[in-house]
């Protein structure tokens, strides 16, 4: 009797065993790891509510830096960490976004039609442009593609892709934006932001150590602007015309809007946790001034231009409130992750224990 005893509370205590470490191993495969702005718990939270969420390929559009200081003009590193600076011979000349490890997107005006790659360089991870931050590297230029439609200012197709000489490892201070698939609105009133390094008021530079400036803004419906375009005109100036490509934001009162030297930076707007690149930085009339807020190229109308450029870029639609990208994993049963599967195997492990004990 004594040995059969011991033999059966050797198979209890090795069947345990086996299903705690089972268990154990399951728990670490569902452990939530913050990487680059992506968290995997929210979408296992949305998976347990039967949200579909689709993880896409690359991390994109939620920086790791939070600035609480709501109200201020300066950025923190890492606020913004797709931000770069577009520079011609070691000078700052536009801004950019980067969208990809090896592709930034901006305004086709930063360059002139016969612009050879080799004048520029693409900095990225950088705050300050005047310090040594250690987060900064600089890239040089492979490819310029303006789009075709540009014809000068304030036309149409104001948009450029540069494709960098080669790809960039993403840390904390480079992380590249979303794109918004072709149908997502960005509806007249949404606060959105405007980032940049230009002049701080017409004809002023922004002081050293030329730290990153950022800017709220609200969109401005098309029909809206173009009758703030229309007031006070001039007699010797024809009205700039807001074509269906662009977009509108600021304010109407001025005060407060983009300048020289912001051209080709991001409008980005948060839509779901994740920041969408609404707009290009493309024009206005003087800076700050009445009635005139800053117009952007509305990149939502480029969609079929950038993937014939980059066939494999992703366009994101967020949906029911979460992200919803292209599929390129495996499916899981709704309702049913590893959260699922971790509990119903505690509760064998307990239920079994209290059998054999």
């Amino acid at each position: 009797m004594r040995i059969m005893v011991q033999k059966q509370g050797a198979t209890k205590c090795g069947l345990a065993e086996v299903l705690l470490l089972l268990a154990v191993l399951l728990i670490g495969r569902g452990t939530c790891t913050y990487h680059y702005g992506y968290n995997p718990c929210e979408e296992e939270e949305a998976l347990s509510r039967g949200n579909p969420v689709i993880r896409s390929k690359q991390v994109c559009g939620r920086p790791t830096a939070l600035n609480r200081n709501v109200g201020g003009e300066d950025s923190v590193a890492g606020e913004w960490p797709w931000q770069v600076s577009l520079m011609k011979m070691g000078k700052h000349v536009c801004g950019g976004a980067l969208i990809s490890n090896d592709w930034i997107v901006t305004a086709a005006h930063c360059f002139q039609q016969n612009s050879s790659p080799s004048q520029f360089n693409v900095l990225l991870g950088a705050n300050k442009l005047e310090n040594s931050w250690p987060h900064k590297l600089s890239i040089g230029v492979g490819e310029i593609f303006r789009n075709p439609r540009y014809a000068g200012e304030a036309t149409s197709g104001d948009i450029a892709l540069v494709r960098l000489a080669q790809p960039v490892r993403f840390t904390d201070y480079i992380i590249p934006i979303c794109l918004p698939a072709a149908n997502v609105h960005f509806p007249p009133g949404m606060k959105c932001w405007v980032t940049g390094w230009g002049d701080i008021s017409e004809g002023q530079d922004l002081p050293a150590p030329k730290k990153l400036q950022k800017l709220q803004v609200p969109i401005i419906d098309t029909q809206t602007c173009r009758r703030l375009y229309s007031i006070d005109t001039g007699d010797n100036m024809p009205p700039k015309s807001i074509q269906d490509d662009m977009m509108c934001a600021g304010y109407a009162e001025g005060m407060r809007d983009t300048c020289k030297g912001d051209s080709g930076g991001p409008l980005m707007c948060r839509m779901n946790k994740v920041w969408l690149l609404a707009g290009i930085v493309s024009w206005g009339e003087g800076c700050a001034e009445r009635n005139r807020p800053g117009v952007y190229i509305r990149l939502t109308s480029y969609q079929g231009w950038i993937r014939w450029h980059i066939p494999d870029m992703e366009f994101i639609q967020p949906s029911q409130g979460h992200i919803k990208v292209k599929n390129i994993g495996a499916g899981r049963t709704d309702g049913m992750g590893p959260t699922f599967f971790v509990t119903a195997l505690l509760l064998a492990v307990w239920t079994l224990n209290r059998i054999l004990a």
